[in-house]
């Protein structure tokens, strides 16, 4: 047995494993399978009223496992944005076990909700190609 536990080691030294090293490509789907599980939930199952038109626009997992951003998009501006997160904030811990139960996975991250501030910034930038398109000078207004 020690000849087979000490053979095991080499062998483990040798492929250079590490527990925390993770295929990058898994993190990928494991953001993208979160993404989706959570945006119908948002959208459909969460009853708050603080809860406006918040859309999932991208999951950041941790290669651990351990912690994910979850990124939102605001198109209704009639909620407070603060208002949506400190709601989703309350609502963590059910939206945990209800991905426990949709997901098979080994361990659910920590979900962490902040504002998508590159989405608003798309929007600006959407809005001065659709201009150029045109032809229209630039807005003086910033």
């Amino acid at each position: 047995m020690a000849v087979t536990l000490r053979a095991a080691l080499s062998c483990e030294s040798i492929l250079h494993f590490k527990k925390n090293d993770m295929d990058p490509h898994r993190t990928e789907r494991v953001s993208e399978a979160l993404r989706e599980e959570l945006g119908e939930m948002i959208a459909y199952e969460l009853a708050d009223p603080r809860v406006g038109e918040a859309t999932i626009t991208e999951v950041l997992v941790t290669p651990g496992m351990k912690h994910a951003q979850v990124r939102l998009h605001f198109a209704d501006s009639s909620v407070p944005q603060e208002e949506t997160i400190a709601a989703l904030n309350g609502a963590k811990h059910y939206l945990r076990n209800k991905l426990r139960e949709r997901l098979t996975l080994f361990r659910i991250p920590e979900l962490h909700f902040e504002a998508d501030v590159e989405s608003d910034a798309s929007g600006r930038m959407e809005q001065l190609l659709k201009r150029i398109r045109r032809g229209r000078p630039r807005d003086t207004q910033p």
